[in-house]
Order: structure tokens, then sequence, then C-alpha cells
């Protein structure tokens, strides 16, 4: 009954047409599977049709017709799967950049185009689809397809697939006519609906699936249809969103645009995502659920579905209940069943009840036979005539009875059917009120929840902001109380250090004051001593006092230090022999250097002396050394000797490395001065002051207790000054 045209359509033919249709089709080779064929073992355990899986509660009063189609997208190209010609894959075009030559001129011989229709819905031109009338049917349909597309080895899978294949099933769907017998030949009465499964091929790096030449573009051209797809749906998200009206780039690609109307709100659209559980597919399994999140967020409006005609509801059935209805009461009633049997009652009826009429010949006109005869027969058949006349009469009487009973029980029927049809429409009209009237309440609730969302976010931002400022306070004071904890123990040390170490420091005072008491009543009681033993002494002879050099002799006798440089016996100068006397040396000494008279002297043999420094003596030695003189803070002269290392550079100089230092340092030792006596010798009245100068000359070495001192807890020889 139904055949598609060429511009996604569905044309209703008559039954002649569709007969003559139907004839030159058989005549034709068959596409589809013969009903005596065996079902291919490849695909027959996928054919398992349960029952929950079958369509129920379908509308008698239509008439329907399901046709099938298989496409595949290749490199951006479109190509039908059961077209019967050769199939010889065409490559297209590329540029020098290996990029596909995107010109509307350009046409792949066997590629397919993209058209738009009269209700702007999207279809592919001259692509072939089969009518089934079963689910083996379709699914041999859709595996012979299968055999043709593209598919490829690849590192990560065997048989992957090149290309996006998109099976297309069409319903057509028409309504019937008043009598529930023929289709209505109206062609806007004819719904059409579109169901495409489509199987996407997956996103590929290549620094995995090490793809090369047609490979390769296959890859690109993969990855950058989906790249399109998930940059419209990035597009309808935002679009809704933020109630913006951006364009979305379906012509980018051949798959998008082939299904705009499915995201135009012309459908729905459903995602079934496919993840691998290995560890080495997380990244891609990362990005595709996150994809499939993002696509959940798009909402696709469904437009509202139109009623096919204004037709009764129910007709068909009820037709066809009528009918058995009266083939049943004119059983009953002995009536004909149909108009054969009718015909032939009537028949055998005139046959059986009118008298055969005589043979006879009027030969004569006073033939008094013939006629009574004649007469007899034709007033007998008068009569049956008038029965049957009666009987027919008797027979319409009880039909016109029994329609009239029918139709008054289809009457009440009908106005018990109108009663209940009121009822429902004033109870769905009661429903659809208080629908409404629930509607406006959820309106009102969501518009409070959402003022409830609102001021609840505010409160929580409020209350972020407190908690974030409470613990910045906390922070700060616990900062604060472990600053003033660290002060207070510093405070506390620097406190007791403090008191110990003036303690300390009283102790020692005290001690050094009580030792200088203590030396000052030993002296006192010395001099005592001896001033009472010379008093006591009895004076026989005047003492001799003596002279200057006997004072001298011992006071040198008596010091502890040894006698000054210049006055010792000349020694001869011994030279320090250097660590590294074994090497070749550089011996740099600048012109400003002293000599010096000190014992040890340093002397490097096989060395060459230079005042000043220069490449050609470097370049023939491997050591340096360079001899410094300075004035130390003790006035006395300080000798240094620098030491490095010689070694070549990469531009064929010389350059040192210093390692160590070496210094000799020169003290003079200075003597203790004494307190000796005057050259002249005084008068005898003096004579006690020069003793008392001895006893003070003797008495000049003193013992003072000091702490850390070797002589026991506190003591230290000590000079003590006059």
């Amino acid at each position: 009954v139904f055949k598609l045209d060429d511009k996604n359509g569905v044309d209703v033919q008559c039954e002649v047409a569709a007969l003559l249709e139907r004839q030159k089709r058989d005549a034709m080779p068959i596409l589809k599977t013969p009903s005596n064929t065996q079902i291919d073992p490849e695909f027959a355990d996928m054919i398992n049709v349960q029952e929950h899986c079958k369509a129920k509660e379908v509308d008698e009063d239509n008439v329907y017709a399901v046709f099938v189609s298989y496409i595949e997208i290749y490199n951006n190209y479109i190509y039908d799967l059961l077209e019967e010609a050769p199939f010889d894959p065409i490559k297209p075009k590329w540029n020098n950049c290996n990029t596909p030559v995107r010109n509307g001129d350009f046409i792949p011989p066997q590629s397919k185009i993209l058209r738009e229709d009269q209700n702007h819905n999207m279809y592919v031109a001259g692509c072939t689809e089969v009518e089934v009338k079963s689910t083996e049917e379709a699914f041999e349909v859709f595996w012979r397809g299968q055999k043709k597309r593209r598919i490829a080895n690849t590192q990560l899978n065997q048989e992957s697939s090149r290309s996006h294949g998109v099976f297309i099933i069409k319903l057509a769907q028409a309504p019937l006519d008043a009598d529930g017998d023929n289709v209505l030949q109206e062609k806007e009465q004819i719904t059409l609906s579109q169901l495409s499964l489509v199987d996407l091929a997956g996103s590929e790096r290549t620094s995995r699936t090490k793809a090369e030449g047609s490979r390769l573009r296959e890859a690109g051209n993969i990855n950058q249809s989906l790249m399109t797809l998930r940059t419209c749906i990035e597009v309808l998200r935002e679009n809704q969103m933020y109630g913006i009206n951006k364009m979305v780039p379906y012509r980018d690609s051949k798959l998008t645009h082939l299904f705009k109307n499915y995201f135009d709100g012309e459908g729905k659209v459903r995602m079934i995502v496919c993840v691998n559980p290995k560890a080495e597919d997380y990244e891609e399994s990362l990005q595709v659920m996150r994809f499939a999140e993002m696509t959940q967020e798009v909402e696709v409006a469904r437009p509202v579905d139109r009623p096919l005609c204004g037709l009764t509801p129910g007709r068909r059935f009820r037709n066809q209940a009528f009918r058995e209805e009266l083939s049943r009461k004119l059983e009953m009633r002995g009536g004909p069943i149909n108009a054969e049997r009718e015909e032939q009652s009537l028949s055998e009826m005139f046959l059986q009840n009118f008298p055969p009429l005589p043979l006879c010949e009027l030969l004569d006109v006073n033939d008094d036979e013939a006629l009574p005869k004649l007469i007899e027969v034709l007033e007998k058949r008068h009569k049956a005539r008038q029965m049957l006349s009666q009987e027919v009469a008797k027979t319409v009487l009880a039909l016109k009875t029994a329609l009239q009973e029918f139709d008054s029980s289809v009457v009440s029927k009908e106005n018990y059917m109108q009663e209940k049809l009121s009822e429902k429409e004033k109870m769905l009209a009661g429903q659809k009120m208080e629908l409404e009237r629930r509607e406006k309440k959820i309106k009102t609730l969501e518009y409070k929840i959402e003022i409830l969302e609102k001021t609840a976010t505010i409160y929580e931002e409020d209350k972020r902001n407190l908690q974030q400022e409470l613990e910045s306070q906390s922070q700060k004071l616990q900062r604060q109380a472990s600053d003033k904890r660290r002060l207070e123990a510093r405070l506390q040390g620097m406190v007791a250090e403090t008191t110990m170490k003036w303690e300390k420091e009283c102790e020692r005072r005290v001690a050094a004051k009580q030792l200088e008491m203590q030396n000052k009543l030993w002296v006192k009681d010395e001099k005592l001593k001896q001033l009472k033993a010379i008093v006591t002494e009895p004076k026989t002879e005047k003492p001799e006092r003596p002279s200057r050099e006997r004072d001298r002799e011992k006071l040198i006798q008596r010091s502890v230090s040894p006698p000054p440089v210049p006055n010792a016996p000349p020694v001869r100068l011994r030279h320090r022999r250097s660590r590294s006397a074994g090497e070749r040396w550089v011996d740099h000494k600048p012109p400003s250097n002293l000599p010096t008279e000190t014992v040890m002297q340093p002397h490097v043999p096989h060395a060459i002396t230079v005042a000043a420094a220069s490449e050609k003596a470097l370049a023939k030695c491997d050591k340096y050394m360079l001899t410094h003189q300075e004035l130390a803070s003790d006035g006395e002269i300080e000798t240094k000797l620098i030491k490095g290392d010689v070694f070549k550079t990469r531009g064929g100089g010389q350059a040192v490395q210093f390692t160590e230092i070496e210094t000799l340092k020169q003290e003079s030792p200075t003597g203790r001065k004494r307190r000796s006596s005057p050259s002249n010798p005084d008068p005898p009245g003096d004579a006690g002051d020069s003793e008392w100068t001895d006893v003070e000359t003797r008495c000049s070495v003193a013992v003072e207790m000091r702490a850390g001192s070797a002589l026991g807890p506190g003591y230290q020889h000590h000079a003590q000054p006059k």
C-alpha cells in the first residue's frame, strides 16, 4: 500500500497500483529472505524477540509499513551499504596539508548527498530502503550491510570500525476510511516516524594505535567528526543554560548535519557509552565519561503529536462486530445468511411450490379440456405467489423488526457510551483543572524553593566567610599566644642568665676583693716580720750595699724571661724544607719582600724563582708558591706562603688554583722590668730605705686567687705592680 518517494515522503497507492507493484517486485530479484529459507547462523542467536519487547495496544484503525536502510559515514562521505552495485571504495581528494577537500561541487561517484525535505528534515538522497515484514528480514538486511562496512586491524583492536554506521528504521502509518475497509488516499493523513541506530567509531590516539597512511587519515576524520559532535552539544548546553541563541555548527561534519533534526526538538536522543576498565585506557575512559555527563544536561523538547484524522476511533472493530452480529441474527431467525443462500432458497421455493404448466395445444377453439386445466394451474400458481408474497412480507417485517431492535440497541449503546463519554470528559475536565491548579501550586512552590535556595546559598556563603574569618582570627590568636609564650620563655631565660651571670660576677668580685685584702694583709705581715727582724738584729757592722752590677746579676738570675735576641749567640740559619719538595715549583717572590732573620726559612728545591709570574715559567712547572708579607697587629712581620696547582686551560693558556696557605710569624719577647737600687750609694742614714726597697723587690711576686687557675681552686701567679 505504501510507496516511498525520492523526497523523504510516503505515497498511498490504490489496490490496483499496489497489486501491480507487488507483481513487479515479485518478478525482480528478491532482496528479502524468503519464508522457506533458513536464517543466517551468524546472527541467528541475536534474533530472540521477548514478549515484553512486542508492541501492545496497536491502533487497529491504521495500517503500517516498516522500511529499513543502512549507511556509513567514511572520511566525511556517506555510502549506501545496501546498494547492489559492486562496492569499490572511492577515496576522497586530499590537498597538500593531508586534509580532505571540502568542496560542495565535488561529489565522489559512489557517495550520497544530504538533502532537506519540505518539513526541514535531513535525509540521504538515493539511499536504498527495503520494506520488511518480520524481525528476521530486518536482521538479514542489517547483516548484509554490516558485511560491507569498513573495518581494519590496529594495535588496540583487531576489528576496528573505520566509519560511523547508521541503521535507519522508518515506520509509515495511515488511517482507514469510515467503513474500516480501505486506506485513506490523502497524503496529509500519513505519519512517518524514524528510528536511527548509530554506531560511532571510537576516538583514537595515534600514539597508541600506531596508525599510518590511510589508517591515520581515517583516525583524523573520526576524531574530527566526534569533536564536532562534542562542540554542537556544548553549544546547545550553553544556549539552554544562558538563554542565548548561538549558532550550532551542524554543517562542520556530515554526522552532525544528518542528525540536526534530532537535536533541534524533532525527536529524542539516547546515548550508550562504551568504556574499557583497563588501567591503560584511563585517560580515554575519563574523557568519554565527562562527555556523557555533559550530554545529560542537554534537554531536547519533543513536539506534540497531532491526531491523524477526525474519524471515530474503533470503527474497524465496530464494523466487523456489526457484520458478525447481523449474520448471527439472520442465522437464528432462519433467514438467509448471505445473498447466495437467499437466491438459492427463492429459486428452490419457486421450483418446489409452483405447479408445472401442462403441455396443452389449442387446436380447436371449442376445446374444453385444455383451457380449464390451464386455468386451474394458473390459479394454483397465483395462490402460491400470494403465499410467497406473504412469506416474503413476513420475512421483510421480521428483518425490519430485527433491524429496528438492533438500531435501538445500537442507539441505546451509543447513548450509554455518550453518557459515559460525557462523564469521562467532565472527569477529565475536573482532573485538568486540578492538574492546572497543582501545576500553578508547583510553580509557586518551585519559586519559593528557588528563593529559599538563593537565601540558603547567601547564608552559606556568609557562614563560610565568617568561618574563614573565625579561623583566621583563631590562627592569629594562636600565633600571638605562641609568640607571647616564646617571648616569655626568652625573657625568663634572659633573666635567669643575667641573674646567674651577675651572681657569678658578684662572687668573683667578692673573691677577688677577699684575695686582694688577704694579699695586702700578707704583704704587711711580711713587711712587719722583716722590719721586726731588722729592728731586733744587733747592729755590729754596717752592711755593705750591693753594687749596681751585683744587683743586675741577681736580677738577671731571678728573671724568668730569656735574654733578648740581639744578645743571643749567633746561630747558623737552617732552611725549612717544604712538604712538596719533590715537584717542580715556581717560587714567586715580589721585590718588595724583606728578608727575615728567622731560624726557619722556606726552601723549595728545583724551583724557578721569579719576581713576577709569567706564562713561560708556569708552563714548565706544575706547582706555584707566592711569598706575601704583611704587618701583624703586634707590629711584627708575618710571612704567608700561598700554594697552588698549575693546569692548562682550553684556550692553551695556564691557570693557577690555590690549595693551601702556610704562615711564618716572628715574635720578639720583651724583658720584665725590675726596679734596681740607685748607682750612687746613699748615706748611712738611708740604709733603711735601701733595705725597704730590697724587701719590696723581693716581695714583688704574690699569689692572687683567680677562677680557673692550675694551682688550685682560684689561684694563679700574679706580679703585683708597685
